[in-house]
């Protein structure tokens, strides 16, 4: 839709606005593009780029700012460029030191992307049903009712309160405990061994024991998903309207809509803001997916004005996905 020389005009304009949040005027573009062209040849481009939607005039004597379409082409027409050395350096140290359980390592990964981008940024974790268990323990805690906890592999700890509706004497439990251990040790807490444990020839007072304790854990809904945030400290900053404010942090509450907003697992980067989510308020999102070595998919982002810094945002949104998804295969 765009020649190369108003596509120019474009990226400039956009970028100016990122960079001082105000009108862009025919000589800033000049100044930024670096096009050896005249002002009025550009006010030309800017009058055609209103024209078709992508910038607009807040009033005749002003200059002019993005659209939602035009930050879309802008984002979508950005070339790849590599990350900063220093940045690089952090992410690779971070994830380097970066020895404990999966859901410290997804909070400290979501206060990592907020300080490297300056943006409020959420992690959302993969589905637990999907994690790998190293070891199931049953402790009893009173009357009927036991506590069962499931080791993955990767140091998440599952904990689940089952009534096995009878008592049960310590030698009862050891043979319990080593057989739901047996049979969800090295699989998924879905795994379909534990429903061949009830068809064995074990005593009746075993399976009474195995049988509630292992549908309790095959029975975690798949859909569950842990959620962290960093950096809503920063919000005040840079949104000057405080309904704005409010009405994101009442959003960083609700876990189901804020996943919702950071959009599916479909895998790669997506870039949406403004209609794109339903409403046109200033918000942009930034995700990116990551995937475990079992195949269980989680994503992260950053929420900002519209007038973010893209290109930054991309790269490091981007590589951290990048390094978590590798941390998680190192786990192995």
């Amino acid at each position: 839709m765009l020649d190369d020389r108003r596509s120019k005009v474009l990226k400039a304009l956009v970028e100016e606005y990122i960079l001082t949040g105000e009108p862009v005027s025919s000589q800033t573009v000049i100044n930024r593009s670096g096009l050896d062209v005249s002002s009025a040849t550009v006010r030309n481009d800017l009058a055609s780029l209103e024209s078709y939607g992508f910038v607009a005039q807040p009033h005749t004597s002003a200059g002019r700012m993005p659209t939602h379409q035009g930050y879309r082409f802008y984002v979508d027409h950005l070339s790849p460029t590599l990350m900063g050395d220093r940045t690089r350096s952090q992410i690779d140290h971070f994830f380097r030191d970066m020895h404990t359980q999966i859901s410290k390592m997804l909070q400290d990964t979501s206060t990592l992307v907020s300080e490297l981008t300056e943006y409020p940024a959420v992690v959302v974790g993969p589905g637990r049903a999907s994690d790998i268990i190293d070891d199931v323990r049953l402790l009893p805690i009173g009357g009927t009712t036991l506590l069962v906890v499931a080791i993955a592999v990767n140091g998440r700890v599952h904990q689940e309160y089952v009534d096995v509706g009878i008592a049960v004497d310590e030698s009862t439990l050891a043979s319990a405990e080593r057989l739901v251990a047996a049979a969800f040790s090295g699989r998924p807490l879905d795994s379909p061994e534990a429903e061949r444990l009830k068809q064995t020839d074990l005593p009746a007072v075993v399976k009474r024991v195995i049988a509630p304790v292992s549908d309790q854990l095959k029975s975690r809904p798949s859909g569950v998903r842990e959620v962290y945030v960093g950096g809503t400290s920063q919000m005040a900053s840079l949104w000057s309207d405080l309904t704005m404010v409010r009405h994101l942090l009442a959003l960083l509450d609700e876990e189901a809509s804020l996943i919702d907003l950071l959009g599916d697992d479909t895998g790669g980067t997506n870039v949406r803001f403004g209609p794109d989510l339903g409403e046109e308020d200033d918000i942009a999102v930034v995700t990116a997916t990551y995937e475990t070595p079992e195949g269980a998919k989680g994503r992260l982002g950053v929420i900002a004005p519209m007038r973010m810094n893209y290109r930054r945002t991309i790269r490091v949104v981007e590589g951290v996905s990048e390094a978590l998804e590798s941390s998680f295969g190192d786990e192995r």
